[in-house]
């Protein structure tokens, strides 16, 4: 996975209506953050948002795939393809990204499961 600079400076920018966004290189590629939440990333020069069951039916009614790290296995991550068409869009493109950001805000406001003490 590699992400030209170029490709990571023009998604940047067409995100500029959400305010500053971060960018931190991992795995070859990149993760989007707002606000300390990771709502993105960027590999092989395409961009994937944050789904869950709010907002994956909207990739998939265009036909967008799910982020998949390894093309020799078969798992996926919670991210899917952005359509071009709303990645060249930034109103839309804005739309979408506070989507994915409200994913990474409801996954991140879930109490974590403990493991329950054994007493004796």
């Amino acid at each position: 996975m590699t992400v030209g600079e170029s490709y990571k400076e023009y998604v940047v920018d067409q995100l500029g209506k959400l305010g500053f966004i971060t960018v931190k290189k991992m795995f070859g590629g990149a993760g989007l953050y707002y606000d300390g939440l990771i709502f993105g990333i960027l590999a092989n020069d395409v961009l994937y948002f944050k789904v869950d069951d709010s907002n994956r039916s909207d990739y998939e009614r265009v036909g967008m795939e799910p982020f998949q790290p390894f093309e020799d296995k078969p798992m996926v991550m919670p991210y899917y393809e952005v359509p071009v068409d709303v990645l060249e869009n930034r109103e839309l493109l804005a739309d979408w990204a506070v989507k994915a950001l409200s994913v990474s805000k409801n996954k991140n406001s879930k109490p974590k499961k403990r493991k329950l003490a054994k007493g004796g």
